[in-house]
Order: C-alpha cells, then sequence, then structure tokens
C-alpha cells in the first residue's frame, strides 16, 4: 500500500473559545499540510482528542476534512477501543466514503493478553470494508502489542496492511523490521526515532510535530526512504529540540502551542488536558523565532 510511505500526519481538532469544534481552523491546518508535502492525514487519532469528540463532532471533522481535502491525498480514519463489540458496531454503521484505511488503537486499559489482542483485531478485520493499520502504543495503553502478535496478525489477515508502532522502542522496531512479511509496512508513530526506523526499512511515520513544519519534516522522511542519512539527519537535528518540547506536558497541548505560535489554531484543548504552561510555549516561541 504505497500510499501510506512516507509522512502521514495525526491531525489536531482545533477549538474554539468555547471550545466547540473550530471548523476554519481545521481547515486552515489541513491545506497548510497539503499543500507542504504531507503524503497522508490521519483523522480522530489520539492528537485529534478522540476521547472528547463526540460520533456527531467526528462525523462532522471528517466531513470538512474530506471537502478540504477533496481526493488530493489519502485519509485514514482513527476507529478504535476496548469495547470490541462496541468498535464493530461503530465500523458497521460508518460511511467510508472518501477514506482509504482504518487507524485501530490496541485495547487500552483493560490490559488484555496477546491472545486477546489478537482476537480483538481478528473480530475487527471480518467486518472492515477497509484496510486496517494496527496501532502499537504502550505507554497510553499499558499494554504492549508484540512483535509475534503483530506480525501473526500481519501474516493472518489480508486487510491487516500495517502497524503504527510506537513503544519508543528502537529494539522492538527492528524487531518487526526483521521478521515482517514482504507487504506488511512499519510505520513510526515515534517522531524522535522515526528517521532511524526509516532508514533500517521502515516505510514512514504518522507524525505530530509533521503538521507545524510539514515540508521541513516529510523532506527528512523522503530524504530516509532515498537512504540519504547525511542530509535526513541535518533535518532531524534543525528539529529534535521542538520534538521533545510537544511531549514535554502532553500531546495535543504541546502541538497545539506550535500551531498557535504558527498562527493555524488556538492552543485550546478539552478537559482533563490543560493547554501548555508559559514556561514551555515561551521555549517553542524562541524556538519558531530562530527556526530557518
Amino acid at each position: 500500500m504505497n500510499k501510506f510511505t512516507g509522512t502521514g500526519v495525526a491531525l489536531v481538532t482545533p477549538f474554539k473559545e468555547d471550545l466547540s469544534v473550530d471548523h476554519k481552523a481545521l481547515a486552515s491546518v489541513v491545506e497548510f499540510n497539503i499543500d507542504n508535502g504531507i503524503d497522508y492525514l490521519v483523522i480522530s487519532g489520539t492528537t485529534g482528542e478522540s476521547a472528547t469528540i463526540s460520533q456527531t463532532e467526528k462525523r462532522e471533522i471528517t466531513a470538512t476534512i474530506k471537502k478540504i481535502n477533496n481526493g488530493r491525498l489519502p485519509l485514514v480514519l482513527g476507529i478504535g477501543g476496548n469495547n470490541t463489540a462496541a468498535l464493530i458496531k461503530e465500523i458497521e454503521s460508518t460511511d467510508f466514503s472518501g477514506i482509504d484505511a482504518i487507524l485501530s488503537v490496541s485495547p487500552y486499559y483493560t490490559k488484555p493478553t496477546q491472545e486477546g489482542i489478537y482476537q480483538h483485531y481478528r473480530a475487527i478485520s471480518s467486518v472492515s470494508p477497509l484496510p486496517i493499520i494496527l496501532y502499537n502504543v504502550p505507554g497510553r495503553t499499558m499494554s504492549n502489542m508484540l512483535p509475534e502478535t503483530t506480525l501473526r496478525l500481519g501474516r493472518d489477515f489480508e486487510n491487516i496492511i500495517a502497524v503504527k508502532e510506537a513503544g519508543n522502542n528502537m529494539q522492538q522496531y527492528l524487531q518487526l523490521l526483521k521478521d515482517k512479511p514482504d507487504d506488511f509496512m512499519i510505520i513510526s508513530g515515534d517522531d524522535d526515532l522515526v528517521l532511524g526506523m526509516v532508514l533500517a526499512g521502515g516505510s514512514g511515520v504518522i507524525s505530530v510535530i509533521g503538521q507545524a513544519f510539514p515540508k521541513q519534516f516529510s523532506d527528512m522522511i523522503r530524504l530516509g526512504l532515498e537512504n540519504n542519512a547525511k542530509d535526513a539527519y541535518a533535518l532531524h537535528y534543525k528539529l529534535m529540540d521542538i520534538v521533545s518540547y510537544i511531549f514535554a506536558e502532553n500531546n495535543p497541548a504541546g502541538i497545539k502551542a506550535v500551531l498557535s505560535e504558527r498562527g493555524l489554531c488556538k492552543d485550546l484543548v478539552r478537559l482533563p488536558l490543560v493547554p501548555a504552561t508559559q514556561d514551555l510555549k515561551k521555549k517553542i516561541s524562541k524556538f519558531i523565532e530562530s527556526f530557518k
């Protein structure tokens, strides 16, 4: 699935002062990313504050993104949870017109066994009309989907095409890359580790910081895919500090502070998240002022 090679971005959900969805700002973020070389867009992921977005809002957000995108880039829709039966109902009731794949996070909070994770995705695979990208993020789920489980799913189900791996564990990336089927994609969910993973054979990234620096970040990934490590690392080093800043307090408060500084949306988030502190905002502002 070459359409998911390169740089995808996990889009934020901008809010107005009353914390309703700011569709005008969302349109601006989408257009900014399309104009600056991003390869595909991811809707309603963690960075989009999916935990506090209603199903009605999710449909409206998706409609706005589809309208602005107008078929220019592939779109991936986040549909995940820890209630397998409810998730199946959501998939069966969703209008997937204009959507190219589903991103589905490994079940959180309940801490299933590896067999439980496998059976969860097996059930999703049986009803999904679209390709599925698995999403392993143990820092949030408190449950690590092991490489053998990921690759078992990739081998057993034709519509499970990739994993977004966000365990911040280079050894786990290398295990996946070493043993994966030829047509199964390893996509990074770690902005700080992605270049090394791409140079080792990975397919790219679903990035957070990429939506604020789409040209520089997507150029870095393309250079990595071309095995041009020298030029790719030059961009990596330029972006290192801002990557660390956006995750210093919470995501997406950090990336929204960056996007606010760049004039793309307000830095507002819904509780239980809170905006970035003034100290972090000062660091972000200083970085952007000096960025060339």
